[in-house]
């Protein structure tokens, strides 16, 4: 396996022909900051119709990227969302103009923290502003306006996904037709917020993490950032779904080439996901965007008052949990519903069994498929 450092060089080759907008125009930070002239990579599906009426817009979740559907060109693996997005699939790419945008913050083209600080000539690292899922949002509408699109048909994803989908119905009530929140909740539970600091501290307390300042060296924070991917990937999966995979291998572990633990096949599992991880993902960026997830709470944003977060919004909703997602579990989205309810706002929802833990949305789900499907063909129908 080629050096970190190399792999980083690499992908930043690659990263220069991907497809990205220049926002000129300054955004203004919740933190306080004012970034402007800064990349925004995207990535788009489909063909928008003469009307600019069929745009989905797709949030990725922590560690996704713009690369929804086919082949990802930096790492040629599956997009994340092959699933549901595609050709005759349940977010139709034949009949949906399918956009998404790698959020700032993150290291998939769009600014963030390995990028140049204009004022040091050096990657920012911890220098980096603080950044909010509004701030994530307020980004994306610049890519909306470049693309000439007006109003969007649907805005949807899941986990930090449905963060943003429901934030654009609260900052742009008038641009988005329906939401479709997936796995999510209002704000991140206690227990979820807790695994996100062990991993925090696991990138932080690495030897070669170097306060952030590891972009020149030859050594990065990969077991820090192995842990903290292992950590919350055991969060994504359910007991049930490690049973099924596990229990006839519990002693057979695979060849993996780590110092992690591997005398159980679960171990060398895990220690595959993690190694993985840090060949196209950045530790700083992790740090970043878990904390945009830790700060996002609409029941604190609107004063204890989750229904008030909702006031402006005409769009329809459809919420959809997983029963087996522990880590956004069905009550957390109930709350969503319930909020929307009270203020008589047109709202759906629905809890798919699945097995599959949080991980359900991503995998092939076929009731959950076709919830998606039948809701945005009912959605598109109305507007002719």
């Amino acid at each position: 396996m080629p050096s970190l450092a190399g792999l980083f060089f690499w992908m930043n080759i690659k990263l220069e022909n991907i497809k990205k907008l220049d926002v000129t125009k300054p955004l203004k930070l919740d933190c306080g900051k004012t970034i402007k002239d800064f990349p925004l990579a995207y990535e788009t599906y489909g063909k928008l119709n003469d009307n600019k009426d069929n745009a989905i817009l797709v949030f990725h979740a922590l560690t996704g990227d713009q690369f929804v559907t086919g082949t990802n060109p930096i790492t040629n693996k599956e997009g994340w969302w092959v699933t549901a997005v595609g050709p005759g699939r349940a977010i139709d790419t034949n009949k949906y103009f399918v956009i998404c945008a790698n959020v700032i913050g993150g290291c998939m083209g769009s600014l963030g923290p390995k990028d140049i600080n204009p004022v040091t000539k050096k990657p920012y690292g911890l220098d980096f502003p603080v950044i909010t899922i509004k701030d994530m949002v307020k980004a994306q509408e610049s890519l909306l306006e470049h693309l000439g699109i007006k109003k969007l048909l649907c805005a949807t994803g899941g986990s930090m996904g449905g963060f943003q989908s429901m934030q654009w119905a609260i900052q742009f009530p008038k641009k988005v037709e329906s939401i479709i929140p997936i796995a999510t909740s209002p704000r991140l539970t206690n227990q979820a917020l807790a695994f996100d600091i062990v991993g925090r501290n696991a990138i932080k307390t690495d030897l070669n993490f170097k306060k952030g300042d590891y972009y020149q060296s030859n050594e990065k924070p990969e077991d820090g950032l192995a842990i903290a991917r292992m950590l919350a990937h055991i969060t994504y999966v359910s007991n049930d779904s490690l049973k099924r995979k596990f229990d006839n291998s519990r002693y057979d572990p695979k060849d993996i080439s780590t110092e992690f633990e591997n005398r159980f096949s679960v171990g060398s599992y895990l220690a595959y996901q993690g190694s993985k991880f840090v060949n196209r993902f950045d530790a700083n960026s992790y740090l970043y965007i878990t904390r945009a997830m830790d700060y996002f709470d609409l029941t604190k944003q609107f004063n204890g008052n989750l229904s008030k977060a909702f006031e402006k919004t005409n769009s329809k909703f459809f919420v959809i949990s997983f029963t087996s997602d522990w880590l956004y579990p069905t009550s957390e989205n109930r709350d969503i519903v319930i909020a929307l309810n009270s203020i008589s706002k047109d709202v759906g929802f629905i809890e798919i069994t699945s097995d599959k833990g949080h991980d359900s949305f991503l995998l092939d789900v076929p009731d959950f498929l076709s919830a998606v499907k039948n809701f945005l063909e009912t959605s598109y129908q109305k507007l002719k």
